[in-house]
């Protein structure tokens, strides 16, 4: 199981930067992704990484505000900027061999979620 932190409260036009830490299990995974959920909403992913085959892939939503790092200490850091009223979620790490990178299904590792409130 993966493990988040870095969430927390910031005002619009913050910055906060979200962890990933993996256990050595998941080393072996193509691709690390974050995903973040609102209540009655479907989780969206909103940035992906591939190291291996170097793809990286944004939501149109955080193009241009938000960076996600292959980090080699931990799975994956997402580099939150500009931070907006609209990126309040859960937010979550998952890691998995690869496919639609922006789907949840093709993860198979997930973290428990850290939570971002931009207010």
């Amino acid at each position: 199981q993966l493990v988040e932190s870095g969430g927390g409260s910031v005002q619009p036009g913050g910055s906060l930067r979200l962890s990933c830490v993996a256990p050595e299990y998941t080393f072996s995974s193509k691709c690390a992704g974050w995903f973040r959920q609102v209540p009655g909403k479907e989780r969206e992913g909103i940035a992906a990484i591939c190291t291996g085959v170097g793809i990286t892939y944004y939501d149109d939503s955080v193009k241009d505000r938000f960076t996600i790092q292959d980090n080699p200490e931990h799975a994956v850091d997402l580099q939150m900027n500009s931070l907006k009223p609209e990126d309040t979620a859960m937010y979550y790490c998952a890691a998995g061999p690869g496919g639609l990178v922006s789907v949840a299904a093709s993860y198979k590792y997930w973290g428990q979620g850290t939570q971002v409130t931009v207010s």
